[in-house]
């Protein structure tokens, strides 16, 4: 985790790991390794940052373990433990980055794809950190907007697309977190 308590790639692949054994059930190694790897390239596109960490230490850390307990082999199906439950929740209560970039964007999808797996009380204060997270982010947007006001080209137009992106989106969290 970084200073600001933001996730470092290898911590948002096993939010999405921990997240998809939760929601699914438990899975054997090979499925949960390819769901992880199609999620995040779908979102982000291919990236070494997100796949130059192994899912296996999820079983060295003691997250997921084998359902039998004690085979450990490829076909066998690994489950979340105590433990895991407990990184799940703490990955979940993280900052999002600002600005935004294609990693915050995978952890707010995560956020959202997960949030059904969270408490309500819990599931409101994620979703009202997002909200907060595009407030600040369409602020700073509108600040770096009035001070480059009046230089040519076609600058101020695409920050104004990118305000007016985040302003949807800030929209639809709002009437996400009404509906919780």
């Amino acid at each position: 985790m970084t200073r600001d308590q933001t996730l470092l790639p290898k911590q948002v692949l096993r939010l999405c790991a921990l997240g998809t054994v939760l929601q699914r059930g438990p899975l054997p190694y090979a499925d949960l390794a390819e769901t992880v790897r199609d999620f995040t390239a779908h979102l982000i596109g291919p990236s070494l940052d997100m796949m130059g960490s192994s899912l296996e230490l999820l079983r060295y850390d003691g997250l997921i373990a084998p359902v039998d307990g004690d085979t450990d082999d490829d076909g066998t199906a690994l489950e979340i433990t105590d433990a895991g439950r407990t990184e799940f929740r703490a990955l979940m209560a993280t900052s999002l980055p600002t600005p935004a970039s294609e990693l915050s964007k995978l952890v707010v999808a995560l956020k959202v794809r997960f949030l059904h797996l969270l408490p309500a009380t819990a599931g409101r204060a994620e979703i009202a950190g997002v909200i907060e997270r595009y407030e600040r982010e369409i602020g700073r947007l509108a600040d770096l907007r009035q001070r480059q006001a009046g230089e040519p080209g076609n600058f101020d137009a695409w920050l104004q697309h990118d305000i007016d992106q985040n302003r949807r989106r800030l929209d639809w969290f709002r009437d996400l977190l009404s509906r919780l």
